[in-house]
């Protein structure tokens, strides 16, 4: 029977993932064979690391704890290092020493280029309608005298002489422990596992040049504030022949004095007077297309709105839909009156107090409410 997991780590059976991590640590530095050469060390080695693989796995231990080893059979029979929560031996070795216990990886692949970001300020109505606009973008673009290759014209980039393109070299490190052997990136080539005996006059070796060259992008109809319209492929072009970036665009919308916008809905506020709203009118209000005809029923009250269907902004992206226009009434009252239009003003109070009284208030006391608020 295989021993008890806390046993084999040193640890109680309440103790921490933390706990756990550091004692598998501690041993994988006791018993690694490269460390320590005793017959039996590498059983044991392996016996913390699967002891490790069950505790560390939240539901693995607790079927453990359960059932015991019958309940996780097989989830950490042999070597593995990934579920010890490492890629590699190699991982061990830097967890454990600060370096490899082997090569990781290959050469370094093409490096992509940067993206490139623009930003853009458009009106309302042109978010409304969407516009166009014509950038001079400035990026690193190919090198045309050595298109792209970064050697000078008439030769090209030969294997690296010192990593024979693999891009990463050995080195051995001396420890408390022994010697270790680590991969780095080839100080030669710089992981490229290439270099350039003669380089482009025109980059110096890079393969890339900073150009500017004029872009048309289209701003769709619907745009907010704070959209980000993407141009793949259009940032800067990676360094040797890597491949490019991105170009953003961040659009920034003008405010309009007439609507407030929420999505694609548009609010409006219409002033208008007290014989507007006791008589009715017939008013033109303001769209994004020019005006439309808003009938005000007979007694409309200040702050009821009106809903023009359609009238809104367009939905970004999503064909001919649009939101709806909200048209809210504000009644605007005189700052100064004549003594004849305060004198009429009572007498139209006289007649209504009573029926408004009903309603919870006079017209007059309306109005000082009205004005006491502004």
């Amino acid at each position: 029977m295989p021993r008890d997991c806390y046993e084999v780590l040193g640890v109680t059976r309440s103790a921490s993932e933390d706990d756990i991590k550091k004692a598998y640590r501690k041993l994988a530095r006791q018993f690694h064979p490269d460390v320590n050469k005793d017959p039996d060390a590498g059983e044991k080695f392996k016996e913390a690391t699967e002891s490790y693989a069950i505790l560390s796995d939240p539901e693995k231990r607790a079927r453990y704890d359960q059932f015991g080893h019958a309940g996780v059979e097989g989830a950490a029979r042999g070597f593995d290092p990934h579920a010890a929560g490492f890629g590699d031996l190699s991982d061990i070795f830097e967890a454990f020493f600060g370096g490899g216990g082997g090569r990781r990886g290959g050469r370094r692949g093409p490096e992509r280029g940067a993206d490139v970001q623009l930003g853009v300020r458009i009106t309302f109505a042109e978010a409304y309608a969407g516009t166009e606009r014509t950038f001079e973008v400035a990026s690193q673009a190919r090198c045309d005298t050595c298109r792209g290759t970064g050697a000078k014209e008439g030769s090209s980039p030969v294997t690296c002489a010192t990593c024979h393109g693999v891009g990463q070299v050995q080195q051995t490190q001396r420890t408390p422990f022994g010697h270790f052997a680590t991969v780095v990136g080839c100080p030669a080539c710089e992981g490229e596992g290439r270099t350039i005996a003669a380089k482009c006059g025109t980059c110096k070796g890079q393969g890339r040049t900073r150009k500017t060259r004029e872009m048309t992008i289209r701003i769709p109809a619907g745009s907010d504030q704070g959209l980000r319209i993407r141009s793949t492929g259009d940032g800067d072009v990676g360094p040797r022949g890597g491949p490019p970036g991105d170009l953003f665009v961040h659009v920034q919308v003008e405010d309009d004095s007439r609507f407030v916008r929420e999505g694609t809905e548009l609010f409006h506020e219409l002033p208008v007077s007290f014989p507007q709203l006791a008589l009715g009118d017939e008013v033109e209000v303001p769209t994004m297309e020019g005006t439309q005809k808003l009938v005000i029923p007979e007694g409309t009250q200040t702050g009821t709105e009106f809903v023009l269907r359609g009238q809104g902004f367009p939905a970004l992206r999503e064909g001919r839909r649009k939101g709806d226009l909200h048209v809210i009434l504000r009644l605007v009252v005189p700052r100064k009156l004549s003594e004849a239009e305060r004198e009429a003003l009572r007498q139209f109070d006289a007649a209504h107090r009573q029926e408004a009284t009903k309603e919870g208030h006079g017209f007059m006391d309306f109005l000082r409410g009205v004005l006491g608020g502004r």
